[in-house]
């Protein structure tokens, strides 16, 4: 059985890893508070307050407040982050104020020595930015105003970083990023174009940039998938991925 301290710390590594990988514009600190924040992208992993020690729980209200006023200032709803190094204190704060529990996801982990990749297809990323971004927002069906916001993040990443996209032709079936950090490998952005799902597109591609990590040095990949999204859960754990722990977003009532 896992001792929580080493539970903890595992959890600890990959938020480390997911805060490099995936950087917001501005970072702020109270005591172990991580207040992350983006102008140029809404998504709720770069705009959110993320606890990182379940100790540090003094003047939960006031920290709450000067949060609140960070996120005003940007445009953005106060959301928390909740993973297990938030702690019971805090969300037993939450629940007494009435504030909104939403979008559960998982990180999974797979060792990439057990990983399925050896016929898969070597894939070279590509490294043009602009032509990555146009083909994952045409893949997401996302609205093209986050063009800016997102190159703006992938050219933020510092670890070395590869853009996977499978297409035919002009046209992009699956996409996906893929970040590796020391021995660690993360997947995001993982889509396949809503007319091309259960092809076999998303796990040739995943396939394809697991190969990639392995052969340059990567011993483990994860990910992060939402609990919510069972076909995507399917595919990872056919894969071999296995749960490593939750976390899931909290906001104020009226937020």
């Amino acid at each position: 059985m896992i001792h929580p301290s080493e539970r903890l710390a595992a959890v600890r590594r990959y938020e480390a890893a997911g805060f490099r990988a995936w950087p917001a514009a501005a970072v702020h600190y109270d005591g172990t508070w991580v207040i992350r924040l983006t102008a140029g992208h809404p998504a709720k992993r770069l705009n959110s307050v993320n606890p990182l020690d379940p100790g540090d729980v003094a003047s939960i209200a006031d920290r709450v407040g000067r949060a609140a006023r960070r996120f005003e200032a940007y445009g953005r709803p106060l959301t928390f982050r909740v993973s297990p190094l938030s702690g019971p204190e805090l969300s037993a704060h939450f629940d007494a104020e009435g504030w909104s529990r939403f979008d559960e996801s998982l990180v999974m982990r797979l060792p990439l020595a057990e990983a399925p990749v050896d016929q898969a297809l070597d894939q070279i990323p590509l490294k043009d930015i602009g032509r990555f971004v146009s083909a994952a927002l045409k893949v997401q069906g996302a609205d093209l105003s986050l063009r800016a916001g997102l190159s703006e993040l992938i050219g933020a990443i510092q670890p070395e970083t590869g853009l996977f996209a499978m297409e035919r032709g002009d046209e992009p079936l699956a996409t996906m990023i893929c970040v590796h950090d020391s021995d660690l490998v993360g997947l995001f952005e993982v889509a396949t174009h809503v007319a091309e799902r259960r092809q076999g597109h998303g796990r040739k591609l995943l396939l394809s940039a697991l190969k990639w990590a392995r052969l340059r040095g990567a011993r483990e990949a994860w990910l992060q998938v939402e609990a919510a999204n069972e076909p995507a859960l399917a595919l990872y754990g056919s894969l071999g991925f296995t749960e490593v722990y939750r976390y899931h977003y909290r906001r104020p009532p009226g937020a």
